[in-house]
């Protein structure tokens, strides 16, 4: 965490408080996914913004990226251990969406 940034809460925001960032984390909670079932997974989002929100997470280092050498190209999206550490947090959130819908 930078000096100029002393908020825990303004840190993990600024890691995963985009629209689609927490969407992809949550749904890689259910394992490995390769990144065409992935996207499918997230009504709305675009090629160009998939790609980029895929890439910062990998950046950040709570997603891996896994390259296979086939053709056609075959990629698949994984948790590392610290985007795993989000788990209780990103499980918390669509409870209370689940139950904040139903009232």
């Amino acid at each position: 965490m930078n000096k100029e940034n002393h908020c825990p809460l303004n840190y993990t925001m600024n890691l995963i408080g985009t629209k689609w960032k927490p969407l992809l984390l949550f749904h890689l909670l259910e394992g490995d996914l390769r990144s065409g079932i992935l996207q499918k997974k997230i009504p709305g989002i675009s090629n160009k913004m998939f790609t980029q929100t895929v890439r910062d997470l990998e950046n950040d280092g709570l997603i891996a990226r896994k390259v296979f050498p086939v053709v056609p190209p075959k990629v698949e999206y994984s948790l590392t251990k610290r985007g795993r550490s989000l788990e209780s947090i990103l499980r918390s959130l669509d409870t209370w969406g689940l139950e904040d819908s139903q009232t």
